[in-house]
């Protein structure tokens, strides 16, 4: 199936008003055309309204997070008390591990994937040093689902907290989130999830899943822009656990008594109570554009698009399996995404350089692997066609 959201983004043109092939949307994701309009609405009233606009904006700043509750629970398969939209990423990854990673002497480990996002392995080992901790005895590393059971079989009792990838941002392969949140709780561990590239890539179902945490960021497949606001995720049964300890800001108070600025915090019901400060209206504005498109086409019909786009980008490339080169990423749609790492012989910077002269946008990531990914929002078969094309050609 195709999705009919194409003409709703601007694609980046080349020198001679060509449009290029975007094939980044894994790094940065296009800007939706309406994100302008809707930034400025915001622009307008804070132009005409000042300080007024929290409370007399046409969407008043004071909830305008609300707006993206529903459609964001939607997109990750959660309750609208179970997500919030703030701050960056790895903040939002310190925060969740200030609640959610209590070592003890007897279960200190933090169970990771390999090759983990490096911000992900700084937050991570900076966590445990904070709590006295050698990250060198404390973190664990499989390579997949069979390696972390069988992990956990041995030393589950020692491991606090297992953290994975929905999708490595190196090789592309997705993980049984369901399996390993399965596998974690069996052991009693607490189990949280990095959906940097599975947010609007995989059909996601968070609180079935039974996680305890997520975090996500909005600016690769959500199309929120560079450096946009971040995403969160707290399982419904915490939503009111005092217990449990956490970094509190002003805006995470309850809001019917958010504005007596009383001395002491009582946090909002849910994810909403992880909250420090009032977000970014303009950053909430350019998400929602997107996020409406989203919405619109439901996560189901947008995975459905996307592994019948990287299934034909896969077909192709196999038409020219005598050049060298190799898929890094698994075959089995089920363990993937829209990305395919390709691995490059020789020097991958160059192709890479090469398929940009060509007006051919993908990256590259060491040693030797070129990420591509047909983001079904907005890429077509043409773009996909083009591309094998032109990376043939870089190839000699």
């Amino acid at each position: 199936m195709t999705l009919d959201s194409r003409g709703r983004f601007h694609i980046p043109r080349a020198a001679d008003g060509r449009e290029c092939v975007y094939l980044c949307g894994h790094s940065l994701g296009l800007q939706p055309k309406n994100a302008r309009a809707y930034i400025e609405q915001e622009m307008k009233d804070w132009e005409l309204l000042g300080v007024n606009g929290h409370f007399r904006a046409k969407h008043p700043w004071v909830q305008y997070g609300k707006l993206l509750t529903d459609q964001t629970a939607r997109l990750v398969g959660a309750r609208p008390i179970e997500v919030v939209t703030m701050n960056s990423l790895t903040v939002n990854l310190h925060l969740m591990l200030v609640s959610f990673y209590r070592p003890t002497r007897a279960r200190h480990k933090i169970v990771m994937e390999e090759h983990a996002f490096p911000s992900d392995r700084y937050a991570v080992k900076s966590q445990i040093r904070f709590h006295g901790y050698d990250p060198a005895e404390s973190v664990a590393r499989v390579a997949d689902e069979d390696e972390l059971e069988e992990l956990l079989a041995r030393e589950g009792e020692s491991v606090a907290l297992v953290l994975i990838a929905g999708i490595n941002y190196s090789s592309g392969r997705a993980f049984d989130m369901e399996r390993v949140a399965r596998a974690a709780h069996q052991y009693g561990c607490t189990v949280g999830f990095d959906l940097a590239h599975a947010a609007g890539n995989l059909a996601l179902k968070l609180h079935d899943w039974d996680a305890d945490f997520a975090v996500w960021c909005t600016y690769k497949y959500l199309n929120g822009g560079p450096g946009s606001i971040a995403g969160c995720f707290v399982h419904e049964r915490h939503a009111r656990d005092e217990a449990l300890p956490r970094f509190a800001g002003w805006w995470g108070n309850e809001l019917e008594t958010r504005f007596r600025m009383g001395p002491d915090f009582h946090a909002s019901p849910g994810a909403e109570g992880w909250q420090i400060s009032n977000p970014s209206i303009l950053d909430l504005a350019a998400l929602r554009a997107s996020l409406d498109m989203f919405d619109e086409a439901g996560m189901d019909g947008v995975r459905a698009a996307s592994v019948e786009l990287t299934g034909y980008l896969e077909s192709l490339l196999g038409e020219h399996a005598d050049r060298g080169f190799s898929i890094a990423t698994p075959r089995d749609p089920k363990r993937r995404g829209a990305q395919l790492s390709i691995r490059v012989p020789g020097s991958v910077r160059a192709v890479c350089e090469r398929l940009a002269a060509a007006d051919v946008v993908c990256d590259w990531r060491e040693p030797d692997i070129l990420r591509v990914a047909p983001a079904p929002m907005y890429n077509s078969r043409q773009d996909i066609a083009r591309f094998v094309h032109e990376f043939v050609r870089a190839l000699d």
